[in-house]
């Protein structure tokens, strides 16, 4: 009878193997709509083309770009899939062709895209997985707004919700992460040109998302991105030497499911900084017990675990009516280094605060060497 350590020496080798059949992912990335993605890829496609290499079209989408549009001249494109919803047809990125004809390289642009009710997949990025999966290499590219962790982040600066959304674990996965950059007064002059909006839309986009101070907020954010996806690619590639300890993160959070929302982003964002593992810790006491939280609020703590799954957390869920004992014997079993909870006035902060043990659990914390911050 074989041993747990032979098995799991079997799942990581057959591990080592499915990660060199896949393959290879490039995300171009920029600040908003119109800095160029679409253009460098399709440019960086017709060189592969005539330098001999496999290279087929899988989905572009060229908003009507005459510049953009003349590039797709002699690339093979594969057809999309047409499909019928709610009386109107629509089409698709076929992605059953791509598998078929298993080119070398194929471009899928617009990551985030929510796919039409039917197909086989919801996100376009998982069609994308799917095709990395098969051995088939791919470029793609997306906005920094849809990226999951930066959601309040980018809502506090254009004011917009933005619902189409992939989570950061996809672009850690990807082998090159390529910002295609632009100055604010670079983007509004191509807007006023019309070279990203017809002509009919560009006041309204200057009045509200083509605003120089939030254009240079999202450039920043996007210019950070890549930045630290190059640091973590280095991480990677380069091991630690020393004892350095590795860094770990726990996000607590109640059932109060907004404050809960921006920790389990904001723990996500120091996490993937550091290239760490972290954890979510849910306490349950005696007063969020069962039905006594309703309905909409387990609701919410079940759409919050989600969240952090997709965000690369593990979730811990437990039954205490001592929050702060039971954040500390997570922390010491864990290994963790960092933990994260909301600010103050906050209902989790309020129950360890009011409890015997708190002093016991900094100067614990203190002797652990873990640090506890307070987000906003």
């Amino acid at each position: 009878m074989a041993s747990e350590n032979e098995n799991n020496g079997a799942k990581h080798f057959l591990e080592l193997i499915r990660q060199s059949r896949r393959g290879k992912f490039k995300i171009y990335i920029g600040m908003s709509a119109g800095v160029g993605k679409t253009y460098r890829m399709l440019q960086e496609a017709q060189t592969l083309l005539r330098n001999g290499v496999d290279v087929v079209v899988g989905y572009i989408e060229t908003h009507g770009r005459k510049e953009t549009h003349a590039l797709l001249d002699g690339l093979p494109v594969i057809p999309r899939r047409k499909l019928f919803y709610k009386g109107k047809e629509l089409d698709e990125m076929d992605i059953q062709a791509v598998l078929n004809l298993h080119p070398e390289i194929v471009i899928v642009d617009e990551l985030a895209h929510t796919n039409i009710e039917g197909s086989k997949n919801e996100k376009r990025w998982q069609d994308v997985m799917d095709i990395l999966d098969a051995g088939i290499n791919v470029i793609s590219a997306v906005n920094i707004q849809h990226i999951e962790s930066l959601n309040e982040e980018v809502k506090n600066i254009t004011g917009i919700d933005v619902s189409e959304r992939i989570p950061d674990s996809v672009l850690q996965q990807a082998d090159e992460v390529v910002n295609i950059d632009l100055t604010a007064d670079e983007l509004i002059t191509r807007l006023k040109e019309g070279k990203i909006y017809t002509s009919d839309k560009v006041n309204t986009a200057l009045r509200n998302f083509f605003q120089g101070e939030k254009i240079l907020q999202l450039r920043e954010l996007a210019l950070k991105e890549v930045a630290s996806q190059v640091e973590r690619k280095i991480e990677t590639e380069i091991p630690r030497t020393g004892n350095i300890r590795a860094e770990r993160f726990l996000a607590c959070i109640s059932s109060n499911h907004e404050t809960a929302r921006k920790v389990i982003r904001k723990t996500a964002r120091l996490s993937a900084y550091y290239n760490s593992k972290w954890y979510l810790l849910y306490v349950q006491t005696p007063k969020e017990d069962g039905d006594k939280i309703g309905l909409a609020a387990q609701r919410h703590l079940i759409n919050n675990f989600k969240l952090a799954t997709e965000l690369g957390g593990e979730i811990i869920k437990l039954k205490n009516t001592n929050i702060a004992k039971a954040i500390w014997e997570v922390a010491e079993q864990k290994g963790i280094t960092t933990i994260c909870i909301g600010k103050p006035h906050l209902s989790l902060v309020n129950v360890i605060l009011n409890t015997a043990v708190f002093n016991q659990l900094l100067n614990k914390l203190s002797a652990a060497d873990i640090d506890i911050v307070i987000l906003s």
